[in-house]
């Protein structure tokens, strides 16, 4: 690759000399976020094209446009099928574009432990076994690699320990059936409500409640309108970083392998740094409202809910059929390997 780049540099330079124009190499990628500037997505996206410039000899370039730029979120998905823009990120709305993406919609299903999550999900078993990348690929779309963005946190406006205190309470839930399911498991009404549309929903009672890592809550203001953070550790919030099928398959081999090989480089980073600024926007959030009451669920509390959340993963078969049943599967194996 670096000898590629002097050997063009010295033919850039050899036809400067002689007046002749250079024919221009630089590429730029454009990337939808589902997210503000300063959130998970945007720092993984910066650090991203940092890399791809360095290693390119700046021959690519990328372009951000972080939620509300392209639209909502199903905007930004249809985007990146068609190609207006190469990559994208995609979590729970992204059930819609692909069913099988609801998976991570599922509760209790990973480990407690955070870094061990990243590397399953990263892990070849299983981001590139053969159902999950075709879930994507017969989408338009190719998966890259899968960030995990830190537990979701509930928020509401009174503590909630057992399915008994969900009764009545309208949790806001992306546009995703394994979502809706789960919280109807839990005794809640689940309702959806465009992401950017929330915190008015919060504010005006239109919502009681909500699902979000705790960046989110304290990015887009949620905490102000709420008065609770309940811990279940029921489910981290997931994206997956993917392209577009086409353009990521006319890359040459050299360029998918720099694309590839950048994001296993930063599944580690990507995990300190959701971990260091979920640790940051919490000590903001209480500093800002100290008043902000917070509840851990026991073990045993938490086991209520699990057992609630398990027979949604016959929902999931019966929504993705058998692609996506072999995907659990996959999942599941990986987990009980690394428990």
């Amino acid at each position: 690759m670096r000898t590629t780049h002097r050997i063009c540099a010295a033919f850039t330079g050899a036809a400067l000399a002689l007046g002749i124009a250079a024919p221009a190499a630089a590429e730029r990628w454009r990337v939808g976020l589902e997210e503000i500037k300063g959130s998970v997505q945007w720092q993984y996206a910066e650090e991203f094209a940092k890399r791809i410039k360095e290693k390119t000899d700046g021959e690519v370039t990328l372009q951000l446009f972080p939620y509300g730029q392209l639209g909502g979120l199903t905007d930004i998905y249809d985007a990146v099928q068609g190609g207006a823009i190469q990559l994208a990120f995609g979590s729970g709305f992204l059930g819609g574009t692909v069913p099988e993406s609801q998976l991570f919609s599922l509760n209790f299903v990973l480990t407690d432990d955070q870094w061990t999550n990243a590397q399953i999900l990263n892990d070849p078993a299983f981001v590139e076994s053969e159902p999950f990348v075709q879930s994507f690929r017969s989408r338009g779309l190719h998966p890259i690699s899968v960030i995990t963005e830190g537990w979701q946190v509930w928020s509401a406006n009174k503590p909630i320990r057992s399915p008994a205190d969900f009764k009545g309470v309208n949790i806001r839930v992306m546009d995703n059936r394994l979502l809706r399911e789960t919280y109807q498991a839990y005794d809640a009404n689940p309702i959806t409500i465009e992401y950017g549309e929330l915190y008015s929903a919060l504010q005006l009672g239109q919502a009681d409640a909500a699902i979000q890592p705790l960046f989110a809550h304290q990015e887009m203001g949620f905490y102000e309108v709420q008065s609770h953070f309940i811990f279940a550790r029921q489910a981290q919030f997931i994206a997956t970083w993917m392209g577009n099928s086409d353009w990521y398959d006319g890359l040459s081999d050299e360029m998918r392998g720099i694309v590839n090989e950048t994001a296993d480089e930063m599944v580690r980073w990507a995990h300190d740094m959701q971990v260091e600024l979920n640790d940051a926007r919490m000590d903001i959030i209480m500093k800002k409202k100290p008043g902000m009451k917070t509840v851990e669920l026991t073990a045993e509390e938490r086991a209520v809910f699990r057992e609630r959340s398990i027979p949604v993963r016959d929902v999931f078969g019966e929504v993705t059929g058998e692609r996506g049943k072999r995907l659990l599967d996959t999942l599941l194996k990986q987990v009980e390997m690394a428990r």
